[in-house]
């Protein structure tokens, strides 16, 4: 059984970070090891995650010495893991209890490289919102208009994980360029079409903020996709229309 290893980055997400480890502790698939990331220079919810680790020995906290963000956090957390497969699970999200099962599964199957399921969205109170359903990424294109796959759904074999295909330091948006240079250097991201997650929308999340988005998606086309002031301007343009039309 090949080992996964669970990437958590932690910032200030005490309401949350309980059920969240929950959700991987109790997991049908269990040869897994828990690494959790914490990112916060205030150490006050150290204590309370320590407490967490002490129900399960597959539980490793890595404490960054200064704040890295998100995206570099998971970094620091792939570089320290053991896995064959890194699965990403931010803080506030939630797994269905088979969730990695039938996610490996379907990858060993298939000898796959990448893949992602579809998901909830549920509010800080765990009522489902909406949903998106999960679809086959072959093609740079196909993706460059919608960030249309959800964090927390990856799994991914760690073997193609390196100096040049990682998260960037963005406050959003930063899985999206990983997506985005998966698939420009000709890697396939499949999708398993089961709701297997439960995507968090927060009110006081970084991800809920309009303008913050906004700034990292033209970051994203400009900076790390190299697209041109104007080209970049459209594509924004695109991935905003998208967003709406998904609301």
């Amino acid at each position: 059984m090949d080992l996964v290893s669970v990437i958590i980055p932690y910032y200030n997400k005490k309401k949350f970070i309980n059920k969240t480890i929950n959700s991987a502790i109790n997991q049908s698939y269990k040869h897994i090891e828990i690494v959790i990331v914490y990112d916060d220079e205030n150490t006050d919810d150290l204590k309370f995650i320590n407490e967490i680790k002490k129900k399960d020995k597959r539980i490793v906290i890595i404490q960054n010495q200064k704040k890295e963000g998100a995206g570099n956090s998971r970094n620091i957390g792939i570089s320290n893991s053991n896995g064959k497969y890194i699965a990403f699970l931010d803080a506030d999200d939630t797994w269905e209890k088979n969730k990695l099962e039938k996610q490996i599964k379907f990858m060993n199957t298939n000898n796959l490289d990448i893949s992602h399921t579809s998901y909830y969205i549920v509010d800080e109170k765990n009522i489902i919102l909406g949903k998106r359903f999960a679809k086959n990424f072959f093609l740079l294109q196909e993706l460059l208009k919608s960030c249309d796959i959800g964090l927390s759904t990856v799994v991914i074999k760690k073997e193609i994980i390196n100096d040049e295909i990682k998260f960037p330091v963005l406050k959003t948006k930063e899985d999206f360029v990983l997506w985005l240079k998966l698939l420009e250097n000709g890697k396939k991201i499949y999708a398993l079409n089961e709701y297997l997650t439960f995507w968090t929308k927060s009110k006081h999340s970084l991800s809920s903020s309009t303008y913050q988005k906004m700034l990292d998606g033209f970051r994203v086309y400009h900076k790390y996709m190299n697209f041109n002031f104007f080209k970049s301007l459209y594509f924004l343009f695109c991935l905003c229309i998208n967003f709406i039309l998904k609301k």
